[in-house]
């Protein structure tokens, strides 16, 4: 068994199976995930994904084991039928226990919402109540979590979706009202556009590419009417961005990025606090390990948070 392990961490012969965040998943690849899995050590998920990640040296930029992305890899193989993931007593409990504390915890109405992100009435913010030198963009605690979920899921037209790797999400406060929620997560892997602009190559892409940050969602409430607040929103955190990014996840952001639907909005806010327009994507949309066309071109839109942003990316100390 041993043996079998030790194989499994060597690059497999010939064409993968499955290519998956720059990982190839061949034979090899497939034969030591299923005797790990076979084996019956692990007494939870946790525990067979922490021994994944460790023997494949599988680490996030901050040298944390990347789990998030182990667990996501090893649903997908059992979805396509590549493995088979052992389903306990105690995982069976724990997923029913989970599922009632969602249910029981998950809200209808949003008055009922975690206390530092409610409205407390149904108000309206307007220019007329408005004093944009008491903003404060702030990330969120744990306990607000649910919450910000929840206005994204209502009020967002993408809706709320689950966040793997690294990501933060920020709350943006006019004196004591909320009246937007912003979140960053991890960069699109392949964006031609950036790509130029930065400089990179494939391989300084690849290493370097977790210091840049997507502004995956931005939401200003539909009750909140404030000229020029967007703009004043994204200015606040952009500033503080990467040191909140180095104080979780241990690395700087150097460059910050978001697609805008030109169907439904001309990036006016981006355009009026700076950020730089590349031009329009593709039109592409990944599913799986594929990439389809088919999907509605965005505007592309990049912000530099450092004044050698683009000598940082291409691993240069100085300009």
């Amino acid at each position: 068994m041993a043996t079998q392990w030790k194989d499994g961490c060597e690059q497999a012969g010939g064409a993968p199976l499955v290519r998956y965040r720059n990982r190839d998943i061949g034979a090899r690849e497939l034969e030591f995930l299923r005797a790990a899995i076979s084996s019956k050590q692990w007494s939870t998920l946790v525990e067979l994904a922490e021994f994944i990640c460790e023997r494949w040296q599988w680490r996030q930029a901050n040298g944390g084991l990347s789990l998030h992305g182990c667990f996501d890899l090893l649903r997908r193989l059992a979805e396509w039928g590549y493995i088979e993931l052992p389903r306990g007593r105690r995982q069976r409990r724990a997923r029913r226990s989970s599922g009632k504390a969602q249910r029981a915890q998950s809200p209808p109405r949003h008055d009922r919402l975690p206390v530092e992100l409610i409205p407390i009435a149904e108000i309206s913010v307007t220019d007329a109540d408005a004093d944009l030198d008491t903003l404060v963009v702030r990330p969120i605690t744990p306990e607000e979590r649910l919450g910000w979920r929840v206005y994204i899921e209502r009020y967002h037209y993408l809706g709320y979706k689950p966040i793997v790797g690294e990501h933060l999400l920020y709350a943006a406060f006019l004196d004591t009202e909320l009246v937007a929620v912003l979140g960053w997560a991890s960069p699109a892997f392949r964006l031609p556009a950036r790509e130029r602009f930065v400089g990179w190559d494939e391989n300084t892409k690849r290493a370097q590419l977790h210091l840049i940050a997507n502004n995956f969602r931005f939401l200003v409430f539909p009750w909140v009417s404030v000229k020029n607040l967007a703009s004043k929103i994204l200015a606040c955190n952009v500033r503080r961005l990467s040191a909140d990014w180095q104080q979780r996840w241990g690395h700087p952001i150097y460059l910050v990025e978001t697609f805008v639907d030109s169907r439904r909005y001309r990036g006016t806010c981006y355009r009026a606090a700076n950020w730089i327009y590349l031009g329009e994507t593709a039109g592409r949309a990944k599913r799986g390990n594929r990439y389809l066309y088919g999907a509605t071109p965005k505007l592309l839109f990049v912000y530099e948070l450092h004044r050698h942003a683009r000598a940082r990316l291409c691993g240069q100390s100085r300009p």
